[in-house]
């Protein structure tokens, strides 16, 4: 057995790509994409034409309405290839909007509807900003399925579990980018690997706290730099992974240990915290890391959703 099949032993295992075409020699349950992704995708030759077809059958809508067509594309492609849920993103622009999160968010369920695709196949990801966190609970409430992504803190993940919030995404590498460098020249590379590794440690951490006090949002690891943070956190509920790594994963043959379980979970004794909305920025505030990378993801979405639209008005 490689690390890829021991690993969907204990986790539900996602890819996290836009190349539809790479997914069935992995044979995830689900896939996420975002901005960034997709225009990496339609970049390629093979999918030029999908982009080209949207554009040619809606050219009398707006540009964001274009934009919701052609993700929706790419996740009904994506869907006919895995079991399981696409996570489709908001744009990154709307990550202070509430209202406008919501009207994005029920156009892309309503796209996926007239396709054919049940509701309980997507998940709308979201910014974990307090305004997208809001946008999500009222989703919810809607029976509309959210992934609050651009997670780097445990007070997000508080404020998602209390809004009721379908899915989490904390990102592993992105925490371990920014300890590494603010360490500079001190990072020791072996001591913060494994379960040491800030990124590994935070999700850990999450985990850990919502199994404790029965909160049902699922938490799904992302944004991976190595194979060890992955097989680190064997055992969380997901983990979404980039075909590169599923490919090393499905290249070793050697024994995976579960890390993470419920059950250990069940007696530690951990403090319950609810936010408001004062108290939830505040402590935002305070975690440097996380104020600093959820506002550079937001950045960086919105500049690729930018890109995106520049290339859909070109054709």
């Amino acid at each position: 057995m490689n690390q890829l099949e021991a690993l969907k032993q204990h986790t539900t295992v996602v890819a996290d790509t836009g190349d539809f075409l790479q997914l069935a020699q992995f044979k995830p349950t689900d896939a996420t994409t975002n901005p960034s992704l997709i225009l990496k995708a339609v970049q390629k030759p093979e999918y030029a034409p999908l982009m080209t077809e949207v554009i040619a059958a809606h050219r009398d809508e707006s540009i964001d309405e274009q934009m919701d067509r052609l993700l929706v594309r790419f996740g009904c492609k994506i869907l006919d290839v895995v079991p399981g849920r696409v996570s489709t993103e908001v744009d990154a622009r709307l990550s202070f909007d509430t209202a406008a999160t919501l009207m994005r968010a029920r156009r892309v369920i309503g796209l996926y509807v007239n396709a054919g695709v049940a509701s309980s196949r997507v998940l709308i990801k979201i910014a974990a900003t307090w305004e997208g966190i809001q946008a999500a609970a009222e989703l919810e409430r809607e029976g509309i399925h959210t992934n609050l992504t651009l997670l780097f803190a445990k007070c997000q993940a508080i404020a998602c579990g209390d809004a009721g919030v379908k899915l989490i995404s904390p990102f592993v590498g992105r925490i371990y980018d920014w300890h590494k460098k603010a360490a500079g020249a001190a990072w020791n590379e072996s001591e913060r690997s494994g379960a040491n590794d800030p990124g590994v440690q935070s999700v850990t951490e999450i985990f850990n706290y919502y199994k404790r006090f029965g909160i049902q949002t699922e938490v799904m690891g992302a944004s991976f730099r190595n194979l060890g943070q992955i097989t680190a956190l064997a055992g969380c509920d997901l983990l979404t992974i980039a075909p590169d790594l599923l490919a090393g994963l499905a290249a070793i043959d050697a024994p995976l240990e579960r890390r993470l379980a419920p059950q250990a979970a069940s007696s530690m004794a951990l403090q319950r915290i609810h936010y408001d909305e004062a108290a939830f920025r505040f402590a935002l505030n305070q975690n440097a890391c996380a104020t600093e990378k959820l506002a550079e993801g937001i950045r960086a979405f919105a500049a690729d959703t930018e890109k995106l639209e520049a290339l859909m008005r070109a054709i």
